[in-house]
């Protein structure tokens, strides 16, 4: 199964609260961490609600 490696770029502080949400559910604490989650239809609509704050690539 393929991975993505999801990585936060840009600051939490002043979006809105369902993409703080979003942000702590996909495990991101602050700008330059990343996590490596299993490529799902619900991490990819997780990535897609903050794509504006974090990059996504797919990792083997």
């Amino acid at each position: 199964m393929a991975r993505l490696k999801i990585t936060q770029v840009r600051s939490q502080i002043g979006t809105k609260q369902n993409h703080r949400e979003t942000l702590r559910s996909l495990g991101l604490k602050r700008i330059n961490h990343s996590v490596v989650k299993d490529d799902r239809p619900e991490i990819r609509g997780m990535a897609n609600t903050v794509r504006h704050l974090v990059t996504v690539e797919e990792v083997d």
